[in-house]
């Protein structure tokens, strides 16, 4: 940015902050909306609230009040945030990530706090945990919404909750109820997802994904390898009542049919199932990161995951992913129309990065986490002021600064392709296109070694792994 741009950042956050003068009935509450948010956008290396009110040579008392006391409406903020999101950068292929983040704290005060794994340090720390709704619409990624996780040991405590100014209707959620409620409030809000994605422990949960699914909600959903299923067709399922002769009661209705084949687990699938053994792996560039491009190996497939009734559910999408270079698997499921193209699912898989990115942003740049207080509203009003601050960092990196290189040669908004999958030419004949960065396609498989086959195993073999060096290395 030069300087004009830099000099014009103030009426362009005076202009932007207007627009949520309707979450204010009083005007001299009002005014502390642009000293907390100025206070998180600036150079502070702390931004709680003494450090911001001590900056802008305010009373830190005033500005404490600002988030625990005066009277103003901090939902009504979170629906301006959606009416933005929509009105400027509605898409209609934008996804949602659902992710948690965890804040170490000290002390025993703080409303939420206690001994869990905090994903900030990776342990067992004393901390909060906040569940959070992040926006992706192509090049453009913010926070939309984001909620407190209270345990139930703090449920189970009333007094304590008293303490902390938790109202007696805010009881223990799990963290897929909440993620739940986020995504029921955006779209009450006006806000649409085209798909929705999250890691492997809101896929674990069953119950979430249904929910999901009877909402219209397509998921690309990263789920653990013990998840039961089917390769498709799955085995036929029967009401016809049965009886034994002699005494006994009658077999369960509906029921496989006699001689169905057993469910397996998604790893003995991959690694024992002649289907997706006759699989061809493919290989995609995903993107390239500061270390590397990153490549994985994709089969796909169709499956039928076993219901809590032992039952077939609907055919999904399942996209088995490898890491040539460190073996690590991935499985996906999908509930996405059956003709969808395997490309456009790993776009969504692989975009779980901007919520994290969100969160580094958020901690580093404007303090999402330095909050300090043991008011529940209080934290609440963080949490929305946060959405505020994140959402005008974002339109002005979209604005004026350098865009990041998105994903190549998947569907973007709209069904649009960014740069066409490079062709198969035959063997031993490589494509002279030069890679960008960022680049997303399909590595051909003469890329990899021409004359060669690739393995169908469950691990790609050494000797292919260590094509892999060879496989990336972009053009001089």
């Amino acid at each position: 940015m030069d300087a004009e741009q830099i000099r014009g950042l103030g009426p362009m956050l005076d202009d932007f902050l207007g627009k949520f003068a309707k979450c204010f009935a009083r005007r001299d509450t009002r005014a502390h909306l642009p000293v907390y948010v100025g206070g998180q956008l600036s150079n502070l290396p702390r931004k709680s609230v003494e450090p911001i009110a001590l900056a802008a040579e305010r009373p830190v008392r005033t500005l404490q009040e600002f988030l625990s006391q005066l009277d103003w409406d901090h939902d009504r903020m979170r629906e301006c945030v959606a009416e933005i999101l929509f009105e400027d950068h509605g898409n209609c292929e934008a996804t949602g990530v659902i992710d948690e983040t965890g804040w170490v704290k000290k002390g025993r005060h703080t409303p939420g706090v206690q001994r869990q794994y905090c994903g900030a340090v990776g342990k067992q720390e004393n901390c909060i945990i906040t569940v959070h709704l992040g926006y992706v619409a192509g090049e453009f990624h913010c926070l939309l919404d984001g909620d407190l996780y209270l345990p139930a040991s703090w449920d189970a405590d009333r007094v304590r909750c008293q303490a902390a100014g938790i109202p007696d209707d805010v009881v223990y959620r799990s963290k897929s109820d909440i993620a739940l409620a986020l995504h029921d409030r955006a779209r009450k809000n006006g806000v649409r997802f085209e798909w929705l994605t999250f890691d492997e422990w809101y896929g674990g949960k069953p119950a979430f994904l249904r929910a999901l699914d009877q909402r219209g909600q397509k998921y690309v959903a990263e789920v653990p390898k013990t998840v039961m299923a089917w390769i498709a067709p799955a085995p036929r399922v029967t009401n016809r009542p049965f009886r034994k002769r002699s005494r006994g009661s009658s077999r369960k209705t509906p029921r496989l049919v006699a001689g169905s084949a057993e469910p397996r687990t998604l790893e003995e699938l991959s690694r024992r199932h002649p289907a997706l053994s006759a699989v061809p792996w493919q290989t995609y560039q995903i993107k390239n990161t500061e270390k590397g491009p990153l490549v994985w190996h994709v089969k796909h497939v169709l499956v039928s995951v076993k219901d809590e009734q032992g039952l077939p559910a609907a055919p999904q999408h399942l996209l088995r992913c490898t890491n040539p270079l460190t073996g690590e698997v991935k499985y996906f499921l999908s509930n996405a129309p059956p003709d969808t193209p395997p490309t456009k699912l790993l776009r969504v898989a692989f975009s779980r990065w901007h919520v994290e990115r969100c969160f580094e942003d958020g901690k580093g740049r404007i303090g999402l986490d330095h909050w300090e207080g043991r008011r529940w509203i209080g934290l609440l009003r963080h949490l929305a002021l946060s959405l505020v601050s994140y959402l005008f960092l974002a339109r002005v990196q979209t604005q004026m600064g350098k865009k990041n290189p998105g994903p190549d040669g998947l569907p973007t908004i709209c069904g649009h392709q960014r740069r066409p999958a490079i062709p198969h030419d035959g063997p031993g004949r490589r494509p002279a296109i030069a890679r960008p960065r960022g680049l997303v396609s399909e590595v051909p498989p003469e890329a990899q070694r021409p004359g060669s086959t690739v393995t169908h195993e469950a691990h790609p073999s050494p000797v292919e792994r260590n094509r892999y060096h060879a496989l990336v290395t972009p053009p001089v």
